[in-house]
């Protein structure tokens, strides 16, 4: 397994393409990345993790417009809530669209997306040139790596690359968001208090 930095990231996103996995920094926690449209690359994510197959797993995107092919039902509210908070803490739950495999989503109709505020996981994502399935770094049911040496030491041995991008900055998961209600329902707290996604909205926010 190779710790690399910026000078990497074009090996870091053949691997990706290849079907393998990667540590990658974000500003909340280190995500374990696999290609979010092969199904097979996120079955070897759920195993390498020790995840269990009836958690979905949120995608990681460059931004907005990378949404369009993910979700069939894009809503005013996630615009106006990736307007406001991409890059960022926050994910958003949308209908997602044929091209997002079941096994991803847990055979849910739904699919968490995230624009991460990070220079290096965008730079990869933008090379990459498609989603990210990326849940934290670690194996199910441990803390969350928040720096490359954490990964390494949860991981080390079971995954190729690990991108160092230093120490996480927000420390903590992002804030989950599902917009496919009648009113908007906080899933998880985290990085973006309900209340600044209440404001945004200018709507009630069920948390």
């Amino acid at each position: 397994m190779e710790t690399c930095l910026t000078t990497c990231i074009s090996s870091v996103a053949d691997t990706l393409r290849s079907g393998d996995l990667a540590a990658v920094p974000t500003e909340t926690v280190y995500g374990l990345a696999a290609d979010g449209r092969n199904a097979a690359a996120v079955k070897k994510l759920y195993e390498v993790k020790g995840r269990p197959p009836q958690k979905p797993i949120s995608l990681l995107v460059p931004g907005w417009e990378a949404c369009k092919a993910l979700s069939d039902d894009l809503t005013e509210s996630a615009r106006i809530l990736a307007d406001a908070f991409w890059p960022g803490p926050l994910t958003i739950v949308v209908k997602k669209s044929r091209a997002v495999p079941d096994i991803v989503t847990a055979g849910r109709n739904t699919v968490g997306l995230r624009c991460p505020d990070h220079p290096l996981t965008l730079k990869l994502l933008r090379e990459f040139g498609g989603p990210l399935a990326a849940p934290s770094a670690n194996l199910s049911g441990m803390p969350s790596p928040k720096s490359a040496h954490e990964v390494l030491k949860a991981l080390g041995g079971r995954i190729p690359f690990i991108l160092d991008g230093g120490t996480c900055s927000v420390g903590i998961e992002s804030t989950i968001v599902d917009l496919t209600g009648p009113v908007p329902r906080i899933l998880r707290r985290g990085g973006l208090a309900p209340e600044e996604i209440a404001h945004i909205l200018g709507t009630e926010v069920i948390a």
